[in-house]
């Protein structure tokens, strides 16, 4: 029997009380509220393509902004997948996704390398309607990939609409992290000539 591969992490500041559980080989089961619908909606898409079971408490200062709490999920959820995938090991490490979403195109590449790097390519889009924003966007995957241990590529490839283009970028990180993190039986340990990543 396996066992279940699930991380709880949490954040208290005088500007968010973040508290985050994820199980990776889940079915998309979701329990979220951020206080942002709209980052509701990403949060939910995410869990579903990625099959992840994802419950995400989130209280913050969002009558300023909302920069502080979206950033802080993204720490908060980065850690908690971190701590779900242990030391690493018999994960296949690397997951690629291209998704669509209408007339947007993502492209999206993960390493569980431990070594966090982002690189965000993505159009200003004609539709700018969300009131989310594509830097929103950026500094949420900025900080999964810090503190999740993943050199993380997005790419956007076009895309007109703001809401497609969020959208698709959301979906395909959730696919490519479900690749990365699955197991594969051909690896014993971490996949990495160091014997560690």
């Amino acid at each position: 029997m396996t066992m279940e591969r699930s991380g709880a992490a949490s954040r208290n500041t005088q500007e968010t009380q973040v508290d985050i559980r994820i199980v990776l080989d889940g079915t998309g089961q979701r329990d979220i509220s951020t206080g942002i619908p709209f980052f509701d909606h990403m949060l939910t898409l995410f869990a579903a393509h990625g099959f992840f079971d994802l419950v995400i408490k989130a209280r913050g200062d969002i009558e300023v902004d909302f920069h502080h709490t979206v950033e802080d999920v993204g720490l908060v959820l980065g850690e908690a997948v971190k701590k779900a995938l242990g030391d690493r090991s018999g994960i296949r490490r690397y997951g690629y996704a291209v998704t669509p979403m209408d007339e947007s195109l993502s492209s999206v590449a993960v390493d569980l390398s431990n070594r966090p790097y982002l690189v965000f390519n993505a159009p200003s889009p004609a539709f700018a309607e969300t009131g989310f924003g594509l830097s929103l966007t950026k500094e949420f995957f900025r900080a999964l990939a810090t503190n999740g241990g993943m050199t993380l590529h997005i790419n956007v490839l076009y895309g007109d609409n703001e809401h497609h283009v969020i959208e698709s970028i959301f979906k395909a990180v959730a696919r490519a992290l479900d690749a990365a993190a699955g197991r594969d039986d051909r690896i014993s340990g971490p996949l990495s000539t160091k014997g560690c990543i």
